[in-house]
């Protein structure tokens, strides 16, 4: 069983551009979507589409399980999306050992940059580089899931990078 335990941040602004790879086009949606688990489909600028299984009630560790599926079948799920098709720019970014991946969210999100690490072990402690701000892991209005379903902070989200 695949476990994902990873850490999120806000951005703080552009420096981590410099370090970032050519990004990857992401569309996603989400098929179901509970509090404890969703099944998400997901379309990558390259080409290649999968589906993902997340169980788990925390946001730092879940149960994970992924599989590539035909791009034309993914295209036709988006169709049966609960809320709406996230879209955003994947950038991996290399820093003192670790991969850090930065979300820049176009459509309804614009604006917002979020980071990402993921880790071996909860008591991983990655390095911080400089261009992340406050750490959201654990605040389910930065998650995808609720940003897709629309879930309401009052609170803008980009207010608050």
């Amino acid at each position: 069983m695949a476990k994902e335990i990873e850490r999120k941040f806000l951005v703080s602004g552009q420096r981590w551009r410099t370090f970032a790879d050519e990004g990857t086009a992401i569309r996603q949606a989400y098929i179901v979507a509970q509090d404890d688990r969703s099944l998400r489909v997901r379309l990558y600028g390259d080409g290649r589409a999968r589906l993902t299984l997340k169980v788990g009630h925390t946001m730092l560790v879940r149960d994970e399980y992924e599989f590539d599926v035909d791009r034309d079948e993914a295209e036709d799920m988006l169709r049966h999306a609960i809320g709406n098709v996230i879209e955003k720019v994947r950038y991996r970014v290399p820093y003192e050992g670790h991969v850090w991946e930065v979300d820049v969210y176009g459509g309804v999100h614009r604006g917002l940059v979020i980071a990402e690490v993921e880790l071996s072990s909860i008591h991983d402690e990655p390095a911080l580089p400089n261009w992340v701000g406050r750490e959201v892991t654990g605040e389910s209005r930065y998650s995808n899931q609720s940003m897709a379903l629309g879930a309401s902070t009052g609170e803008s989200l980009h207010q608050l990078t």
